[in-house]
């Protein structure tokens, strides 16, 4: 029977009496993804001011315009999660920018193969493609940070 009945460290903090910790990690785990999706617009929307005066104001390819826009919104989403949405106290490393780094090649990959797969091969335009892959880019980007790139920041904010 005692082996049988589940550790005190598989049943939920609510279930034994610590209100105080299962209260708070929700409430940092809103609050966090939040402020990434808040930084998420904003880069969103240097990126999407940056595009629109390179192809519509210049005469810019889409594709050097998205390389130029998304290099903007990476440099804004990289001062703006490592220092508000996971707080990061320590030093800047160069493992950690090579992860953001990386997360955002994969997630410019993604964005890029959703613009000209819409713009080239569907026959959308510049913008509408671009819009479609933002939702993609997002994804990817958050779930890098999260898991990846700011995981120990993430972790100290979480209790």
């Amino acid at each position: 029977m005692g082996d049988s009945f589940p550790s005190q460290e598989r049943i939920p903090d609510v279930l034994m009496g610590n209100l105080s910790k299962a209260a708070v990690q929700p409430q940092g785990k809103i609050k966090q993804l939040a402020k990434f999706a808040t930084v998420g617009v904003m880069n969103t929307a240097v990126d999407f001011v940056v595009f629109t005066a390179l192809v519509y104001g210049l005469g810019a390819a889409s594709a050097l315009a998205q390389t130029i826009s998304y290099l903007c919104g990476f440099l804004n989403s990289y001062v703006m999660n490592r220092n508000w949405t996971f707080r990061s106290e320590k030093r800047a490393s160069a493992g950690e920018v090579v992860r953001f780094a990386v997360v955002n090649a994969v997630s410019f990959g993604v964005s890029m193969a959703i613009l000209l797969g819409l713009e080239k091969g569907l026959g959308w335009s510049p913008l509408a493609g671009k819009i479609v892959s933002v939702i993609g880019s997002l994804a990817v980007n958050y779930v890098g940070s999260k898991l990846w790139v700011f995981r120990e920041s993430a972790r100290n904010q979480e209790v």
